[in-house]
């Protein structure tokens, strides 16, 4: 048994094909445990074994930017281009006239999120729907702009929600942008398009792919380091 200062919540995902146990942390802050049987013994001394690991990487989760919303509280918060909203929960009783769920986003103010059927799945869908279509709205312009300057051009620009990347550039020149990319600041978001840009002629991480990034971004290694602070 762990110890008992010591017994993190944890999902388990059951894998007979595994042959190690692997732990992550989720885009929700939670513990995953990847495991080929349900042998509780054992993934308890791996739990306590890595007991610092743990902890820092719930404690970095905690500190990072950009986390959706739980709306289990009443101060709920939404990252966009760098700055952090509150959002204000506006209860309507029900009607034949009024929707369901209401988002807006107030320039310099903050979101609304206007409701008469209190649903956490169908807020983060709304918000989700603005972060995608904010992110076309603002980034495609921009990568044109810069492909003109940097005189490489993509073949098609996609915008899709990912767990993991910010962006990517395909073997045919397709750049694709995480639609989360809008929660950060403008000049962050300008690094994350030169950089794949940059990968239209360079498709690899190599020495001369980074000189041809500084050339256009003088302090990436600073906005490199800023990307980290968000969640996708």
């Amino acid at each position: 048994m762990l110890h008992t200062l010591f017994q993190p919540n944890y999902k388990l995902i059951i894998n007979p094909k595994l042959k190690y146990t692997h732990l992550t942390i989720n885009e929700q802050g939670e513990l995953v445990v990847k495991a080929s049987s349900n042998n509780r013994y054992q993934i308890e001394q791996l739990l306590f074994k890595k007991k610092e690991w743990i902890e820092k990487a719930q404690k970095r989760f905690m500190q990072k930017k950009g986390k959706l919303p739980s709306f289990e509280s009443t101060k709920n918060k939404l990252y966009y281009l760098g700055k952090s909203y509150p959002i204000e929960m506006i209860y309507i009783p029900p009607s034949n006239t009024t929707n369901r769920v209401s988002f807006e986003y107030i320039p310099q103010k903050g979101f609304t999120i206007t409701y008469n059927e209190f649903n956490t799945t169908e807020f983060l869908n709304q918000i989700e729907k603005f972060y995608k279509y904010k992110a076309k709205e603002i980034i495609t312009p921009l990568v044109h702009e810069q492909a003109k300057v940097m005189s490489l051009y993509p073949t098609a620009i996609n915008f899709r929600k990912t767990k993991r990347q910010w962006g990517s550039c395909s073997a045919k020149n397709r750049l694709s942008f995480n639609t989360g990319l809008i929660k950060l600041p403008l000049d962050v978001i300008q690094y994350v398009i030169i950089h794949e840009l940059t990968h239209i002629k360079h498709k690899h991480h190599q020495k001369a792919f980074w000189q041809e990034v500084e050339h256009y971004s003088p302090n990436y290694k600073e906005l490199e380091q800023q990307l980290k602070d968000y969640l996708t």
